[in-house]
């Protein structure tokens, strides 16, 4: 097993993660997954849910009956993950290096997950470690956040309870194609507050820059959605799901 990157701004962040994003996002695209990816599998479907994050996901592809494993970067995200998903195995690897027995018959990777690799390089390089670990005809689903208008603008997002606080400040970089999010917590911990900063960064990619990668990995059946015209998918606009065929 390959020794896994340690992503210390993800655990950092795992706690907001898993009690504002995970199950917003989970709900949304299971409902797409039922359209696009569950009428190709077969009954007790092995499924390596990629960058799993705090597993909500993994959690509902197991209820619906498939043999879910998931991988993340993140020790904390996985801590939650385990708990979220206790019917699904859990494996702390990175998703350019990963190392899994067996074969799957589909490979997720949603939420926008691809969009931390941060060069096409190492984006080709994950689509061959998915493509070899499908079965023969086996597919790989995910959907990435594409450059859209509104990404030129900033975006402010906030968080409070009574003994939290998230605030979520984006810029983005039209030369580069990247977006920073700054993110400031606080947390009450034994009646003292506590705050943590970090940065997490997402690189944009052209669409013929994404199939390119596809095709130089090994997958050369791809179909495309747009998730807002497609699905009604609100949480975003310029996010494409892809489902690829090994």
């Amino acid at each position: 097993m390959s020794t896994p990157v340690i992503y210390s701004d993800y655990d950092r962040f795992a706690w907001f993660y898993n009690k504002y994003w995970g199950n917003e996002f989970s709900r949304t695209a299971l409902a797409i997954f039922q359209v696009v990816l569950f009428p190709h599998l077969p009954a007790g479907a092995r499924i390596l849910d990629l960058c799993c994050g705090t597993g909500q996901i993994s959690a509902g592809l197991a209820g619906c009956g498939f043999d879910v494993t998931g991988i993340d970067g993140s020790e904390a995200m996985l801590n939650f993950a385990r708990a979220n998903a206790p019917r699904a195995e859990f494996i702390h690897a990175d998703a350019r290096s990963f190392e899994v027995p067996g074969e799957f018959h589909a490979v997720i990777s949603p939420f926008d997950s691809l969009n931390h690799i941060m060069n096409i390089d190492e984006l080709t390089t994950v689509f061959r470690n998915v493509h070899s670990v499908l079965a023969d005809d086996g597919i790989l689903l995910f959907d990435m956040n594409m450059e859209d208008e509104s990404e030129k603008l900033g975006q402010s997002i906030d968080f409070v309870g009574h003994d939290h606080a998230c605030i979520v400040k984006a810029t983005y970089n039209p030369n580069e194609m990247i977006k920073r999010y700054n993110v400031t917590m606080f947390r009450l911990e034994e009646g003292c507050w506590q705050r943590s900063d970090l940065s997490l960064i997402q690189r944009y990619y052209e669409l013929n820059q994404v199939l390119g990668a596809l095709s130089d990995a090994g997958f050369n059946r791809v179909r495309t959605y747009d998730a807002r015209r497609e699905f009604g998918f609100t949480i975003s606009d310029g996010r494409m799901f892809y489902l690829a065929r090994k």
